[in-house]
């Protein structure tokens, strides 16, 4: 896993996830990484709601990130998914946009898919050109390979909800082939399953 963090990660158990990040923030050795964990409680928070502990925590981090690219990334993205979840998606995309480059210029290419996905979906118009951005990224890189599945399903939805069936059809077939790349993720595959089937019966309805 190129996020080193991730593993930690539950996104049904938000309390056992804070549980294992506070864990891990006893644990590191140096301030730049407890920065990056406490830019995952950041985003724990946000999830949550509560967007002024959030916003505690990205600043608690930015004072200990230094010169850690790493660090940065995360923050920008963090702060983004903060400003994203209050209600403003135009504002948050500046955020998405610096930690991609910031990701690109540092070999970091798991979390600049992550900042891809994360434009792409903030901003619907730019929806087409952060998708093929990010699925530049993730034919380029393996490290960033993860991030084709989440792209083309966000992209199949976007058609979608614009009553583009056949599109979104596309999209959810491509990203079920790279879903099922990945066996171990039963979970990813089933919701690419679902999609497919959901623009399927949308295409049956319209020609009856």
């Amino acid at each position: 896993m190129p996020d080193r963090l991730r593993p930690l990660w539950n996104f049904d158990d938000l309390d056992a996830t804070e549980a294992r990040l506070r864990e891990q923030l006893t644990q590191e050795p140096h301030p730049e990484g407890r920065a990056e964990v406490l830019t995952q409680l950041a985003r724990v928070e946000g999830l949550r709601g509560d967007f002024d502990t959030s916003e505690q925590l990205l600043r608690e981090a930015e004072s200990l990130a230094s010169d850690s690219e790493l660090a940065r990334v995360r923050i920008d993205l963090e702060r983004g998914r903060k400003v994203r979840s209050s209600g403003d998606g135009p504002a948050s995309a500046p955020l998405f946009e610096s930690a991609f480059t910031r990701a690109v210029e540092n070999e970091l290419y798991y979390l600049a898919g992550d900042a891809a996905h994360m434009v792409a979906i903030a901003v619907p118009e730019a929806m087409t050109e952060w998708t093929e951005r990010g699925l530049a990224l993730a034919d380029a890189h393996d490290d960033a390979a993860y991030w084709a599945g989440p792209l083309l399903n966000n992209l199949g939805w976007h058609h979608y909800e614009a009553g583009d069936y056949q599109a979104a059809l596309a999209a959810f077939e491509e990203a079920l082939e790279v879903r099922e790349r990945d066996p171990a993720n039963v979970q990813a595959i089933g919701f690419a399953k679902e999609a497919v089937e959901n623009a399927r019966e949308a295409l049956r309805a319209r020609s009856d």
